[in-house]
């Protein structure tokens, strides 16, 4: 799991507001931070129980998907 350490320990996402600092800005860094960890992308996952080989061929599909994408950026 991404949101944690070693042994199973959870960390904490901390956001230090600085002076004069709208609480918005704040919370969007928050929100961007909570993004990058993935606790909530794969609490969506473990919901449901997927077999090995439909999250295979999901994953198969995105990689050709962005391929096709980066070799039409680049084209």
């Amino acid at each position: 799991m991404p949101s944690e350490l070693k042994g199973g320990v959870s960390r904490m996402i901390i956001i230090n507001v600085k002076e004069n600092e709208s609480i918005d800005k704040a919370l969007k860094r928050f929100k961007k931070k909570f993004e990058r960890t993935g606790v909530l992308r794969e609490l969506r996952s473990r919901q449901h129980f997927e077999k090995p080989s439909i999250s295979r061929r999901t994953e198969k599909i995105k990689a050709a998907y962005k391929q096709k994408m980066y070799a039409k950026e680049n084209y």
